[in-house]
């Protein structure tokens, strides 16, 4: 089974990838760890230089969930992508992956498990929803394979 997981290296995305491991271990999938670096909105040398760090740390990230699926025994492999993550994660699912099912860790800036913040989350979810779109909702829309949304914790 061919597994697509949107991997950011948050904590969420570790959560997912342990989770997905978890849950589909017997069927021995072949997990493909997806990142994306935003491009940046102008090329001045500042953002040139925070984009690279991006792509830096999104390399680790990827090397980091590389070791925890061999010592989980999960074949994977990883691909780094740069763009708007919404289109690039679709177009890597549908274009190149081609998953069986692709998973995606709902994103959450709670700081913790506070009931302002748990509150406050909703509203921007919410609002992130009606304005512009989440990542998920965006996917949840256009995808063409089942799609597994893990909630934050």
């Amino acid at each position: 089974m061919k597994i697509m997981i949107a991997y950011d290296g948050s904590r969420n995305a570790r959560l997912a990838l342990a989770q997905t491991i978890t849950m589909f271990r017997d069927l021995k999938p072949q997990l493909i760890l997806v990142a994306v670096a935003e491009n940046p909105r102008d090329i001045t040398s500042g953002n040139e230089d925070l984009f690279q760090q991006e792509v830096s740390e999104l390399k680790g990230y990827l090397n980091e969930a590389m070791e925890v699926c061999q010592n989980e025994d999960v074949g994977a492999e990883t691909m780094l992508l740069e763009g708007d993550p919404r289109k690039m994660l679709l177009y890597a699912a549908e274009k190149k992956v081609h998953p069986e099912m692709l998973v995606i860790a709902r994103h959450s800036h709670e700081p913790d498990g506070g009931f302002i913040a748990r509150s406050l989350t909703c509203f921007v979810d919410e609002l992130d929803y009606m304005t512009f779109g989440s990542v998920s909702s965006f996917l949840a829309r256009r995808i063409q394979c089942p799609l597994l949304i893990l909630p934050s914790r």
